[in-house]
């Protein structure tokens, strides 16, 4: 699989100056948790799972999350499990089809263990579970059940704990939280993925939703945990973990009547400045704007509970030329010594050794979602991308 690789290779090329690097389940981790991109949640119930999963990788999903917790009433537990497992023999029985990496979400640890059992030689098709409410307390059961199942299948299966519980919001108990989840983590390390964040979860506690024209950064009381999140678990020392943005929760059916506009050209026919003037006036501005901030604060990747979301999260994840040309510089090998340059596009200064985190990243990223060519913004690719 490959991010964009939904898209014609002659559309890719012409959009693309480096080109989405192709992956597989069995990718390293490093390129993996950077690669997950906009992970597709799915209620574990839906009759035609394996129809929709087929269909998303079609759309240009690359990770998808089925649901056993939250999502589904607590009386539908049963039934979801027994539909994953058919699901999913039914998906391995398909052939030639190449799901998107896949994560089922559990309720208790003592499903781990089952479900892999359970799924048989269908299992190959699993990347891991999603630990709810993770603390180090709670956490620790879930990871030694996922080591313990990985031992007995003989295949690797990743972690990605969701933080999400009160004793994090709290301020009394976030610091002594956060301490235990990264002991916790760190023990785990070759087994953590990424780090998702349940921000619905959060707002829940003081009884608070966004709007649609607000960020999760508009809401402060998020916003700190998530400064907190990053900052004691996303560091670029070589302690960090990938952590992912918070869900966005809006969509709308009126949307789709871009879908038609963008397919006629819109390298020809309809103007970059207009077609996000539409976007925007469609409350889509609110989603934008948090994948932004979701970068700009050290994060990377998103959970979507719609399709719709899909694109948007995965065309600004592309780096800019000018990102990937600056970058390069600062990394050249002659540059190792530190110094300051002038950026190839003659608009910054870059500081080769405070910035060298950042370009590592930015190249990291550039071989997971590609580097567009200069001429080439959001709008082509978002166009680009919508299914035809």
């Amino acid at each position: 699989m490959r991010h964009f690789g939904h898209i014609a290779p002659e559309v890719r090329k012409r959009l693309f100056h480096q080109e989405p690097c192709a992956f597989t389940a069995d990718s390293p981790a490093r390129l993996l948790s950077a690669a997950l991109g906009a992970t597709l949640y799915s209620p574990a119930t839906r009759p035609r799972l394996a129809d929709d999963i087929v269909k998303q990788a079609g759309n240009g999903v690359v990770s998808m999350v089925l649901c056993l917790e939250d999502s589904i009433d607590d009386a539908d537990v049963v039934a979801g499990e027994e539909n994953l497992v058919r699901q999913f023999a039914g998906l391995a029985a398909r052939p030639g089809a190449e799901p998107p990496l896949l994560f089922i979400r559990v309720r208790t640890p003592e499903q781990i263990p089952d479900l892999v059992r359970r799924l048989g030689p269908a299992g190959r098709l699993l990347s891991g579970f999603v630990l709810p409410k993770f603390t180090e307390e709670r956490g620790i059961p879930f990871l030694e059940a996922l080591t313990a199942a990985e031992g007995a299948s003989g295949r690797r299966l990743f972690a990605m704990p969701v933080l999400e519980s009160p004793e994090l919001l709290y301020r009394e108990s976030r610091m002594e939280t956060l301490e235990g989840i990264f002991r916790a983590v760190d023990k785990y390390r070759d087994r953590v993925l990424a780090l998702r964040l349940g921000v619905t979860d959060f707002c829940s506690s003081y009884g608070l939703r966004r709007a649609p024209d607000m960020t999760a950064y508009d809401v402060q009381i998020v916003a700190s945990v998530i400064a907190d999140v990053v900052n004691m678990l996303g560091r670029a020392d070589g302690t960090g973990f990938t952590v992912t943005g918070p869900v966005w929760e809006y969509f709308r059916a009126s949307e789709r009547m871009f879908k038609p506009q963008l397919r006629q050209s819109p390298f020809l026919q309809v103007q970059a400045a207009e077609l996000r003037d539409r976007l925007i006036a469609h409350a889509m501005d609110g989603l934008l704007r948090e994948i932004s901030l979701d970068q700009a604060n050290g994060l990377l990747g998103k959970t979507c509970i719609h399709p719709s979301h899909v694109l948007p999260v995965h065309a600004l994840s592309v780096v800019s030329h000018e990102e990937f040309s600056d970058a390069q510089d600062i990394l050249r090998p002659e540059r190792g010594g530190g110094g300051v340059l002038r950026s190839a596009y003659t608009n910054k200064m870059n500081e080769v050794k405070p910035h060298r985190a950042w370009a590592e990243r930015t190249l990291l990223r550039a071989e997971a979602f590609g580097v567009a060519h200069e001429d080439v913004g959001f709008v082509e690719l978002l166009a680009a991308g919508i299914p035809g």
